[in-house]
């Protein structure tokens, strides 16, 4: 008799700090109360949220597997056995959706190759949350992460995305190292044309949120604190929508 392979499960986690009780559906946190085994990027960050869902789980308990961006894919390979043996696995992220940005991908990826089960779990992703809130073009976007630290790279880079904005109506969303947020929004203020929109949208579902669309000739006389806050930015160059 062949036995029933595991499932992997891909959980979603907060994206701000004490917003469980507004982000995270009871579903998940169902899901997880049946899990043993969970495949994360940081454990400390995982052990945490746990905690804070009040599962009635001791941590104790709970095996945790660190999946990385130093994670190979044989390394990945390893990790799944137990799905193989017939248990269902947990895959998370540091911040919100796992495989979204995230290294999580590759473990969702062998888990196809391997007939593996996948099951996506509803949460808060602040990339589509940023997209939603923009009031910009949501047929025709692409997420490009971190854009160059080397500052004139980062502004050839940002020219580059107004205009391809510009001329396929394309939503633009990249982030930033939070510590450098304000450099991003000087160089953007100072390189993009005056009639280009962007969406700021820092600490989403957190304490300071702040979501807000303006041209750049408005954010120029009025430039936010992003300092260390987490921070999606959405640029659109093209028609009014």
């Amino acid at each position: 008799m062949i036995k029933e392979k595991g499932k992997l499960y891909v959980i979603p986690t907060v994206i701000a700090d004490q917003s469980h009780d507004r982000v995270i559906l009871p579903e998940v946190k169902e899901i997880i109360k049946q899990l043993d085994y969970f495949l994360v990027e940081n454990v400390r960050t995982s052990r945490r949220f746990i905690s804070a869902l009040k599962t009635g789980k001791k941590i104790e308990d709970i095996h945790f597997e660190v999946l990385d961006k130093r994670s190979t894919m044989a390394m990945v390979k390893d990790l799944l056995q137990p799905a193989f043996d017939g248990t269902s696995i947990g895959l998370m992220s540091e911040s919100g959706c796992p495989g979204i940005a995230d290294p999580g991908a590759k473990a969702v990826n062998l888990a196809h190759k391997f007939d593996i089960q996948v099951v996506p779990l509803v949460g808060p992703s602040s990339i589509f949350l940023a997209l939603m809130a923009s009031g910009f073009n949501g047929q025709c976007f692409k997420f490009h992460g971190y854009l160059p630290v080397e500052r004139q790279e980062r502004i050839s880079k940002i020219k580059l995305l107004e205009k391809e904005s510009r001329k396929l109506g394309q939503s633009q969303i990249f982030i930033e190292t939070p510590y450098r947020n304000d450099h991003m929004l000087e160089d953007l203020v100072g390189h993009c044309h005056g009639e280009t929109r962007i969406c700021i949208a820092r600490d989403i579902t957190g304490k300071n949120e702040l979501i807000k669309t303006q041209k750049i000739i408005a954010w120029k006389s009025e430039k936010p604190d992003l300092n260390k806050w987490p921070t999606v930015f959405v640029l659109y160059a093209g028609k009014e929508m």
